[in-house]
This record gives C-alpha cells, structure tokens and sequence, in this order.
C-alpha cells in the first residue's frame, strides 16, 4: 500500500517559493548572458525586387559570420548573433503582414533592418515602431523619417538630399567633361514613394536653379509592359541627359533596352539612374555591357577604397563580380546593431536603440559610409549622409563622385 505525504500550508508555500526562485533564476542568468541574439533582415525575397533583397542577404550573412567568428558580443559574454530573415515579397501589404509575423512570432528580437523599397519601409515601420523595435534602413522616402518616429533610423541620405545633389552634380560632371553646361533635360520614373520624394525637389526648385528645362517629364506604375510610349517623345525631344528613376531590375531593363533600340543607350546620350538596382551584376547579365556604357547611377552607398579587402573577402565568399550598394548597407546595419549591443550590455530592444540614437563615431561600422560618420538626428536621419555617383565603364560600375572614394574620372558621351 502507497504511504501518503502531507505537507503542511506553510511548507507548500515555501516551497513553491523555491520552486518560482528556482524557475525565475535560469531566466535572469540567460537574460544577462544569452547564448545568442537575434536580429531581423525584412527584404524583398521574392517578386520583382528580390535580386535586391538577396544582395542585402549576402552582406547581413557575411557580417553575421564576421561577428561570430570574433567572438560574438563580447559585452554579453560572447553570444552569438542570429539572423532571422523575412520575405517582404512583392507589395507594401505583404511587406506589412510580414513584418506583423516577425514581431509576434519572434518576441526576443532586438533590432533590425529592411525592407529596401521606400514604400514597403513606410509599412513596415508602422509595425516595428509600435513594438518599440529599432530598425535601420536604406530606403531614401523622406516620409521614413518624417513621422515623429523613436526607433526608425535611416542609413542613406534621403530622396530630397540625393535629389538636391545628383542634378547639380551631373551638371559640374557634363561641364568638367565637356565644357559645356546642359540645358535640356528628361525625366521618367515611377510613382514609389522613393521617387516621388526624390523627383518633388527636381521639379520644385532644382531644375530652375540649374537653369534646365524640362522637354519631357513622364510618371508611370510599376511593373512595366513596354517602355516605347515612355522613350518615343525622349528620343523627338533631344534632351542633353536623361534622369531615370525606376525602382526594380525588370524595369531597368525594359526601358535600357528600348533606349538602345533608339540609338540612346551606350553612351549617346548620357542617362542618370537612381538606386542601388542600377548598379547590380544581374543588370550587366541581363542587358550586357555595350547598353549600360556611361551609364551614371546616384546612389547612397557604395564601397570606397578603405573597403578593398572587405570587398575581396565579399567576392571570394559569394562569387559575385564586385560589393555593392545593397550588400554594404547590410553589412554595415548589421554592425551598427552590434556596436549598439556592446553598448548597451543587455539584449533589450529599448536600451539598444538608446545607444543607436547615442552613437557619435567615426571608426568602426561609421568607416562603411562616404565620410566615415555615424551619427543620427533627432528624426533618426543619419548626419552627413552624402550622394555617391557610379559609372558604367567597361562593363562594371566604378565610383566617380566625391572625388575621395572616386576610383575612375567620368565619361560624358561615348566611351
């Protein structure tokens, strides 16, 4: 026959005390020395967009391998860093349904970035803010960072800092090359958000401060079909430049392909790209390089000569043809999410995104960016952040502006 056990009241409660302190106390050890920490990458995986968002993936994947292999976060006892990917997919209400998946199935996350188009970031800060989570992106809409948000952080200079530099910019490059001021310009571009901010300032001021006329200036939506009724009236119109501002690859390569069926591709006329997509090697496949000679492309990122060896490492790890804009934004946010745990010494969502809004630094993951400078404002823009210009020259984007990272003068013209 089973004896049976009593215990008395006081003794239950006792121990079930222990039992608490006992289940409670692993907790705390693992929150103050967690094996590991995980950080989100919400980019485009899928749909037009996705050779940028796997472009980023490589870059987060490699600083993730970078970080580990040094031991970790050593200000939490060496844990290891994880990232947790999601597909932002095709649209803004993807990209917002998956960034609500991320925060409810991965409560512990600490920060992260994405989600590369503009109008996908826009959706997924409204979540991410919401869940008091730090988020760094290199979208350049000036609505990112325009709402009054604490944990949206924004890496790239924006739309109407890119807007107020490249057209100005292209103009001293034309003079410099040529001797010659342009006077005529056509523009074509989506409606993203991206491009809307960045064309806003062109049209409302730019332009007239750069004395150019506008011959033809057309708005389309995203996906393309076919590009002639957009190129015909460029071609009648004999504008001295061209400023293109589409957002995806399948596009760029509509529209570069009926450039060159009219004889304006290769040089002929200069054309002037927007965004990291222009200077991507699926475009050297897929157009090849005698259509994208001359080719400039403003940008906000792009490896300068202090990343020679983290370039080569990339290269030899990927077997992609070069670093690029997407990939060093990733790198680059990855280690700003690291640097803000070191600070910060706890894996806490707030505390890291206090020492991200601290960070004043110009060594460390400040050295990814044109002027070696890692500091944000009040709004979450980064100080500083500047226009770079890349050139298609023989069948690879070389950097051409500012003159500090240039690593090729520029060719107006066919080259």
């Amino acid at each position: 026959m089973q004896k049976k056990t009593t215990i008395s009241r006081r003794s239950a409660l006792a121990l079930g005390a222990a039992t608490g302190v006992a289940a409670i106390a692993p907790y705390r050890a693992r929150a103050q020395a967690p094996k590991e920490v995980k950080i989100a990458m919400l980019v485009p995986l899928s749909g037009p967009w996705a050779r940028t968002g796997i472009l980023e993936q490589m870059g987060a994947e490699m600083a993730i391998e970078d970080i580990n292999n040094a031991g970790g976060i050593k200000s939490l006892g060496g844990a290891k860093m994880k990232l947790i990917q999601f597909d932002a997919g095709d649209s803004s209400e993807k990209a917002k349904n998956a960034a609500q998946r991320m925060v409810a199935q991965e409560p512990d996350l600490v920060g992260g970035f994405g989600a590369w188009l503009s109008s996908f970031t826009l959706a997924v800060t409204e979540v991410t803010e919401r869940a008091d989570l730090p988020w760094l992106t290199l979208s350049y809409s000036d609505l990112i960072t325009g709402r009054g948000f604490k944990y949206v952080f924004q890496t790239a200079p924006t739309a109407k800092v890119q807007a107020e530099s490249i057209v100005p910019t292209i103009m001293e490059l034309a003079e410099k090359t040529t001797g010659k001021r342009p006077t005529k310009i056509a523009i074509v571009g989506d409606n993203t958000a991206a491009s809307e901010s960045f064309l806003k300032p062109i049209r409302e001021h730019v332009l007239a401060q750069q004395k150019l006329a506008a011959v033809v200036d057309q708005i389309y939506t995203p996906p393309l079909s076919d590009a002639t009724t957009l190129i015909q009236p460029i071609r009648s119109a004999r504008p001295d430049f061209v400023l293109v501002q589409s957002t995806n690859a399948p596009d760029d390569k509509l529209l570069m392909d009926k450039f060159a069926e009219y004889g304006l591709a290769g040089g002929k006329l200069p054309l002037i790209g927007g965004g990291g997509h222009f200077a991507t090697p699926e475009l050297l496949q897929t157009i090849g390089a005698d259509i994208l000679q001359g080719l400039f492309v403003g940008l906000a990122n792009w490896p300068g000569k202090a990343q020679a060896e983290l370039a080569a490492r990339f290269i030899a790890r990927t077997k992609e043809p070069w670093f690029g804009h997407d990939s060093i934004f990733a790198y680059a946010h990855t280690m700003i999410l690291k640097e803000a745990l070191e600070r910060a010494g706890v894996a806490d969502r707030r505390k890291v995104a206090e020492a991200i809004r601290a960070m004043d630094m110009r060594d460390g993951p400040a050295k990814f960016y044109p002027g070696s400078h890692l500091k944000f404002d009040e709004t979450g823009k980064r100080v500083d952040a500047q226009l770079v210009v890349v050139q298609w020259q023989n069948g690879k984007p070389v950097t051409v502006f500012p003159k500090e990272i240039a690593a090729a003068e520029p060719i107006w013209g066919k080259g």
